[in-house]
């Protein structure tokens, strides 16, 4: 017969409720999951959290909740999109994916409409308020407390009403290691799936590189793995390093593989973390097909890295931007294409046109009379050189005089993003798209630069 636990009166609260907490069944659970619970618990317990009495489940009205969204928009700009996918993989499984900001409020979900019908008897919908003081343990809020990973699975929920649920959460940081929100899956709690947390892990991180690259655009930007088949993906670390080798952001893969929090890393340099300096970076991944370098951390762990950058960290090196040596070639299929030789162009810092790229160089001359010859016609153009030659230098020239001048020159880094993400950033989405939100839909890249010059760069 099973032991029952005995109680004391005078024990505090905190201590009883979590004696009585039930162990949420058919899972194979950790002592460290079980503790978290169990602080959870008594987190709520103190906080005099009723478990059985229906709390306020009023959400935020449509002006406040639009006020949330507005306050995120940047977070509901890059997690939209991940959410969608991540969807994908759980349609028709009696769930939904949540996000929620940085206080616990719910700003964006997409789910199985009957199971949103379901979620919405408990508060579980855009505007509502998930933190723990609102709704006792359950994953978004725990999450917030803790800080990580977080499973709440049936009745290890505080509340009653909340105990058909199983929910995996996963915070989203930014670089810097700032809580920007929390992403979450949660479903009827008989269809847990054990590698439901996974998915949201990876979604998450497709989140937060996004936003580190968004942030990065014009630093170099390191992608590190102890194991240099994972570099490129999901698995990768990376680090954000400006011109003079200060690491200023770092991605969730990078913390862990380095075992050092965002704030010990961001005390390092290239020189003091690997022993290598920005400009020997540059020298070695100028050219696009690069192999990965081999580097040692201080306690002779080995990593491999690979660094990607943009035209502003050479000048930011150099004083110039240099060309690299190409071969011209000829128009073909109804495109100009230019490959960029050996010269040097003036600082990306002041207003550049064609006429300002000329050094004299007979090769580089012949290219601009080209691109000039074609600078305001509707054929696409290709700018061929390898990454640091100032491919986009020589788009904003040309877009400089042309006649678009006055329209909007718009700039996308197609290696910064997955290829799934593309059609929604080109082609943006309309209003009763259930995988996107933003106010009056999104008219995509391709719509903004209309009338000016879209510049794909990593093509």
């Amino acid at each position: 017969m099973r032991r029952m636990p005995t109680l004391n009166a005078d024990q505090p609260a905190a201590r009883r409720s979590a004696a009585v907490r039930p162990i949420a069944s058919g899972l194979k659970l950790t002592a460290a999951h079980v503790e978290a619970i169990d602080e959870s618990h008594e987190r709520c317990a103190a906080l005099r959290v009723s478990r059985i009495e229906l709390p306020d489940f009023s959400p935020l009205g449509r002006p406040d909740l639009a006020v949330a969204r507005d306050r995120n928009r940047r977070l509901l700009d890059h997690a939209a999109p991940v959410m969608g996918m991540l969807y994908d993989q759980i349609v028709d499984s009696e769930s939904m994916v949540v996000l929620t900001d940085a206080a616990g409020i719910i700003i964006h979900s997409v789910g199985d409409d009957e199971f949103l019908a379901r979620a919405s008897k408990v508060a579980l919908q855009p505007g509502a308020d998930w933190s723990e003081i609102a709704k006792g343990t359950n994953a978004v809020g725990t999450t917030l407390i803790r800080e990580t990973p977080t499973l709440v699975h049936a009745d290890e929920h505080y509340l009653h009403a909340n105990q058909f649920l199983t929910c995996s959460a996963v915070p989203i940081l930014d670089p810097r290691g700032n809580m920007l929100g929390v992403l979450d899956v949660s479903g009827d709690q008989r269809g847990y799936h054990q590698h439901t947390m996974a998915l949201v892990k990876m979604s998450a991180r497709m989140i937060e590189n996004h936003w580190l690259t968004d942030d990065h655009r014009n630093v170099l930007r390191l992608h590190l793995h102890s194991r240099g088949e994972f570099i490129g993906t999901l698995m990768e670390g990376i680090l954000a390093i400006s011109v003079d080798g200060r690491i200023v952001g770092a991605n969730r893969g990078a913390i862990e593989q380095l075992g050092m929090s965002g704030v010990a890393l961001r005390a390092h340099t290239l020189q003091t973390l690997f022993g290598i300096s920005v400009s020997t970076l540059v020298d070695r991944f100028r050219a696009p097909l690069g192999t990965p370098m081999s580097v040692h951390l201080a306690d002779g762990r080995a990593f491999h890295l690979h660094a990607q950058f943009e035209w502003p960290v050479w000048s930011a090196i150099a004083g110039v931007t240099v060309l690299r040596s190409g071969n011209s070639a000829d128009a073909a299929a109804g495109s100009a294409v230019a490959t960029a030789p050996a010269a040097q162009v003036a600082s990306p810092a002041r207003e550049t046109s064609l006429n300002s790229l000329r050094t004299g160089d007979a090769q580089m001359n012949l290219v601009l009379d080209k691109l000039q010859r074609v600078a305001n016609s509707d054929v696409p153009i290709l700018i061929l050189g390898e990454s640091g030659t100032g491919k986009e230098l020589v788009a904003r020239a040309l877009h400089a005089d042309s006649t678009r001048a006055k329209r909007p020159f718009v700039a996308l880094n197609c290696a910064s993003m997955a290829a799934d993400l593309l059609q929604v950033e080109l082609f943006g989405h309309d209003d009763e798209s259930p995988s996107v939100v933003r106010r009056k839909g999104s008219v995509g890249r391709m719509v903004q630069a209309s009338g000016g010059t879209l510049f794909l760069n990593e093509i």
